[in-house]
């Protein structure tokens, strides 16, 4: 859920009221919002960065409101949304009607798309904001907004990056291509020296901010550049913007750009900055068209500015929400959260129009949920189930809790990790060759190279703990109960989960005993006797080979005929490739069978 900070002043000023902190708070949660934090500059910078006195002493006292934002209301990343929706929700102002037009003299603006950006970053859209007027809070916000864009749904900008210019300082049409670094040289922002793309990523590799979006296109053969048809250079997507386009509060025509790996986030992010400034232009809420032409031929105009209608039925609203308002009072509510509404010949059903400032309204939920919000949720009458059930914990988790402290109880800390990890983490840091021979859940779509499958073993996890740990003294024993997820063809989705106990003794040298003796306490607990004959009731130890094992040193645990686990020394490859120094000796035991 991102943050913003606003100045309190300017924000009572823009809403025309000013509110304790309490009354704001109250406000706030009305409108489905929640104020984190009352605060100043100087105090962020100190928590944030840890600076001395000294150094803050030039920081702004003046009070700042961080709000949390649901992650999906790009409209309220910045001053002139919040605000604007604060107003409508109260009634105070009517949702503006934004539109896209042509220019009154001249032709479309033009963007080219050539066909080399398909290897890199293939889509892009613009437009323009004309006569725009900023000053200083004003300017502040639109950079600030195009910051919590770019972390939010522009995912660090590796889907969507965005460039902002004076459009009167660069003369169109406007060529987005891809070129060898070698071949891209301009004046970055901020920079008064003209560089290679190569240098660039040398010059920002220490940068505090620009260092983390390098590695989005360091590695590519060619890099994307958005040119005017002088050849000057407008941005290298996503790292910078050329110097000789920046936007000032002098700027009075803005030229924005958003190149992107997912078209539709692009036309997402340009709504949202278009609409959000568009209000400070001479003609209030107008945005003029920019012509994409794509390297097919085809063309498009952005911003789209869709305006979409959705029929919602009153009687289900009602029943999913849990009130009963008649048709004219969901109007009503619906308008509050500018969604502009009207009654229809069906008493049963009102027409929603949904405006490009609510690209998280994607279903018929969404809109129950802005008419519950509008109601209030301390305003729902809180009525009993019509239908009696009997609650009770699932025997796998009571088991497991049964199960916790005991082992705590026998000196092992306990743990809980991430249930995505690498493909490597179940595959070749255990010994085992090829990531096809595991039973592993894969994403289709992973975002990092550290979350690609749903583990199908707890014992990666427990040495990467105790590899962020190397500091603490010695022994260190982590155990973690916890699923691990198996594919498995015969379910109805293709996949199960196994609740297991895994516990790691790392020390000065193995220790099997020590895990050992922790087995023989967890099967005292179930009541599992130690069998000295094979094939009979109880459990007992049997040789294995596991590449993830030293060998001669693992054993598969067989439980009524049955093996429900292994338990051994780690071999000494897996602990190098984990970064362990010290031997480690690991148990690993399914317990489903047990409940």
């Amino acid at each position: 859920m991102p943050t913003i900070g606003v100045n309190r002043d300017l924000l009572f000023k823009s809403l025309g009221k000013s509110y304790t902190d309490d009354e704001f708070q109250i406000l706030c949660f009305e409108f489905g919002l929640e104020l984190d934090e009352v605060t100043t500059e100087k105090q962020m910078i100190t928590k944030e960065q840890g600076y001395d006195r000294q150094v803050t002493v030039n920081a702004s006292e003046d009070v700042i409101y961080r709000i949390d934002i649901p992650a999906n209301r790009y409209d309220l990343l910045c001053l002139e949304g919040l605000v604007q929706g604060i107003l409508v929700f109260q009634g105070k102002v009517s949702p503006p009607i934004f539109r896209a037009t042509k220019p009154a003299e001249g032709s479309l603006e033009k963007l080219i798309i050539k066909p080399d950006t398909a290897k890199i970053r293939p889509y892009a859209v613009s437009a323009i904001l004309r006569n725009i007027t900023f000053d200083k809070e004003r300017y502040n916000s639109f950079i600030e907004l195009q910051d919590k864009l770019h972390h939010n749904i522009c995912r660090k900008r590796s889907l969507v990056a965005i460039g902002t210019h004076d459009y009167d300082t660069i003369k169109g049409p406007f060529t987005y291509d891809a070129k060898p670094p070698k071949d891209i040289r301009f004046v970055p922002l901020n920079q008064e020296k003209e560089f290679s793309a190569e240098e660039l990523m040398i010059l920002y590799s220490t940068h505090a901010q620009l260092k983390q979006y390098l590695s989005i296109i360091k590695d590519s053969p060619v890099y994307p550049v958005i040119t005017d048809s002088n050849g000057v250079v407008l941005s290298l997507p996503p790292i910078i913007n050329g110097d000789h386009s920046k936007i000032t509060l002098d700027t009075k025509n803005v030229f924005i750009e958003c190149t992107a790996t997912d078209l539709t986030k692009a036309k997402v992010v340009l709504d949202t900055i278009v609409c959000m400034f568009s209000q400070y232009c001479s003609d209030s809420h107008s945005i003029e068209y920019c012509e994409v032409i794509n390297p097919d031929g085809t063309s498009a105009l952005y911003p789209e500015l869709e305006y979409r209608s959705e029929n919602v039925s009153v009687k289900k609203s009602n029943k999913k929400i849990g009130i009963n308002e008649s048709p004219e009072n969901i109007v009503h509510l619906l308008s509050k959260m500018c969604l502009t509404t009207e009654l229809t010949n069906n008493s049963d059903i009102v027409k929603v129009t949904i405006p490009p400032t609510r690209h998280d309204v994607l279903h018929a939920c969404d809109i129950y949920e802005d008419i519950a919000i509008a109601y209030g949720y301390n305003n729902i009458k809180r009525t009993f189930p019509k239908t009696n059930t009997v609650g009770q914990q699932f025997s796998i988790n009571k088991l497991t809790d049964l199960l916790r402290y005991p082992i705590a109880e026998a000196g092992f800390t306990e743990a809980l990790t991430f249930t995505l990890c690498s493909r490597e983490d179940i595959s070749t840091k255990l010994g085992i060759a090829s990531i096809d021979s595991v039973p592993a859940v894969h994403i289709s779509n992973p975002k990092t190279l550290e979350f690609q499958v749903c583990r199908t073993t707890l014992l990666p996890g427990i040495l990467k703990t105790i590899a962020a740990n190397k500091k603490m003294s010695l022994p260190l024993k982590i155990f973690e109960i916890a699923d691990v997820v198996l594919r498995d063809v015969d379910t109805e989705v293709g996949a199960r989960n196994e609740r297991r106990i895994c516990a790691v003794n790392c020390n000065t040298n193995a220790g099997f005993e020590v895990v050992h003796g922790l087995l023989d306490r967890i099967m005292l607990l179930l009541e599992v006797p130690w069998s000295r004959k094979k094939n009979s009731v109880g459990y007992y130890l049997q040789a294995a080979n596991h590449p993830a094992y030293f060998p001669g040193r693992c054993a598969n645990i067989i439980c009524h005929g049955t093996s429900i686990g292994k338990i051994g020394v780690l071999h000494p490859d897996v602990l190098t490739k984990f970064e362990l120094t010290n031997p480690c000796s690991a148990l690993e035991i399914n317990i489903q069978s047990f409940v």
